[in-house]
């Protein structure tokens, strides 16, 4: 389905990605591990078409899709929910929900439907529906977030760092939620520091180093490799 070639982003002078590959087959979970600055949540931005690429491709079901605007590629089935949670703080629960389907030629009972998909999936949103999203915990916040991301009904969901500065009990929620997504066949890329975790959720992962894929496998091989243990998982 997603198929990165080469791809580079620069920062003026800073080169954050150069010649990174990888690709996300339908029904996968694929996860992208890494330090803090290795450019994963550039790599995201560079698919979702919030940043631009200084060489390279990104392909969509074979199509290149490297200068499309970021609008054009959630109607083509890219959605993301980014780092931060960046929720419409001002906006109510339900608002941040049908904003999330503004890219989608809809009619009402169909984004009230699939409204009330997201808060079978996400009870305490149903709870919170009618407050302000700014007035929200984090891990509520984070759970709006990807229910927003999931009411464009994207074909590939981008999830960057779901779990981030949230408490152990909420980030076990939101692993929940993902293996949830992943037996309803969705497909997903994952970046995520909480690299045990996320390896265990995915059927394939990348490691990403200083703006470069470094290593590559099935999550097992990942997780098995002792490399990877010491520097992402812990000796023990």
């Amino acid at each position: 389905m997603l198929q990165i070639r080469n791809l580079a982003v620069n920062y003026g002078a800073i080169q954050a990605l150069r010649g990174v590959s990888l690709e996300v087959h339908a029904g996968e979970v694929v996860t992208l591990i890494g330090g803090n600055g290795a450019g994963k949540s550039t790599l995201m931005k560079c698919i979702s078409g919030l940043e631009p690429a200084a060489a390279g491709q990104v392909l969509l079901d074979g199509t290149d899709i490297t200068r499309l605007p970021a609008h054009i590629r959630v109607v083509k089935g890219i959605s993301q929910s980014p780092e931060g949670r960046q929720v419409f703080a001002d906006q109510t629960v339900r608002e941040n929900l049908v904003l999330g389907a503004y890219a989608r030629q809809a009619g009402a009972a169909e984004i009230e439907a699939d409204i009330e998909a997201q808060f079978n999936t996400f009870g305490v949103l149903r709870e919170r529906q009618h407050q302000l999203a700014g007035t929200m915990s984090g891990g509520e916040q984070q759970m709006l977030a990807m229910a927003r991301a999931l009411m464009a009904r994207p074909r590939l969901l981008l999830l960057d760092e779901p779990s981030l500065g949230l408490a152990p009990l909420i980030v076990r929620e939101i692993f929940s939620v993902i293996r949830t997504l992943k037996s309803r066949g969705m497909t997903l890329l994952l970046v995520e520091q909480m690299a045990h975790q996320a390896l265990q959720v995915a059927d394939r992962a990348y490691v990403l180093k200083t703006g470069e894929i470094t290593v590559e496998g099935s999550a097992a091989a990942l997780m098995a490799d002792p490399a990877v243990r010491e520097a992402y998982l812990g000796k023990h």
